[in-house]
């Protein structure tokens, strides 16, 4: 009967657990508030051309056949390749040229210590940052707000990705 007790009560605990770690992952998992969903098509569309996007920056649509390399650089990136790198399940972070440099590295490093960001200055943004996924956006007035980082665990390789699992690197730039 104690053995019986031990056992239901192990059980218990665990399945509460897992909950509880399911429940936290799911929440920090959640899109932030503000974000922005585009109706954007184009998944798979590849062009060499130069494309006229309805977002500034855009959050998907047509794009270049190379994808972007992730990372940090400190110059701009062509649209239709950062596209690309949208399509296969990165976060692109544009970032106004005049950004302080506190904020330059906050986004530094997020976009170094994790594999699918891809962060550039970007001119004439709507707000100083402005992160973007395959049909989502968000607009930020510092990289300090945690509503960035809630937008990278929500989108990075999330579930609007077009193609989960494709390279970000192995295509065109050289992060700095």
């Amino acid at each position: 009967m104690i053995i019986a007790g031990a056992i239901a009560a192990a059980v218990i605990l665990a399945l509460v657990v897992v909950i509880f770690i399911d429940s936290r992952q799911q929440a920090s998992s959640t899109a932030p508030e503000g974000v922005e969903e585009f109706d954007v098509g184009g998944a798979g569309q590849h062009t060499e051309g130069t494309v006229e996007y309805a977002q500034n920056p855009p959050a998907g649509g047509e794009h270049h056949p190379n994808w972007q390399n992730c990372g940090f650089y400190t110059q701009p990136v062509r649209n239709e390749t950062a596209v690309h790198s949208l399509e296969h399940g990165a976060v692109w972070i544009t970032y106004s040229p005049d950004l302080p440099a506190d904020q330059l590295e906050t986004i530094g490093q997020l976009a170094t210590n994790q594999s699918y960001v891809l962060a550039s200055p970007y001119e004439d943004l709507p707000s100083p940052i402005v992160a973007s996924a395959w049909g989502y956006q968000l607009q930020l007035d510092s990289a300090n707000d945690p509503a960035l980082e809630q937008f990278l665990r929500a989108y990075v390789q999330g579930p609007q990705t077009p193609e989960p699992g494709a390279a970000c690197t192995g295509g065109v730039g050289t992060p700095s």
